[in-house]
């Protein structure tokens, strides 16, 4: 069964979603800032693990392998972190856009009612009016 569509616009506070929104993209603004000036590398706590190697220069060596695959999974992270942020960004200005226009059109929709009422009025006025000649 399908919902009417009035019934559902008539539910939603749209005195708050338009409130709400430019607070939503100035939040997702400020996020955009604040992950855009961190640095990529930042220390990470690790489980530490025993190891019995049979001389220092292999514990080095593989302690250099292991940090520079976490340096490069941090970098990966912090991009991955950048592109979302981003994309949260453009995704609360495109809502933020979205709330405008439809505000814009449930205000015609509301003007175009009221228009079609009083034509509606008018007409049936008319017809009494003819018909009473």
């Amino acid at each position: 069964m399908a919902i009417p569509w009035l019934a559902v616009l008539k539910v939603v506070p749209w005195k708050e979603v338009i409130s709400n929104a430019p607070a939503v993209a100035d939040g997702a603004k400020k996020l955009w800032s604040t992950v855009g000036r961190k640095p990529a590398g930042q220390a990470a706590a690790f489980e530490k693990t025993e190891v019995q190697p049979p001389s220092d220069n292999e514990v080095i060596a593989t302690l250099q392998a292991r940090l520079a695959a976490v340096e490069t999974a941090a970098a990966d992270l912090h991009s991955q972190m950048l592109a979302s942020s981003e994309l949260i960004k453009t995704l609360a200005e495109q809502n933020t856009q979205l709330i405008k226009r439809v505000e814009a059109n449930r205000l015609r929709v509301v003007w175009l009612g009221a228009t079609t009422v009083v034509v509606g009025i008018i007409a049936i006025l008319g017809v009494f009016l003819a018909a009473a000649r």
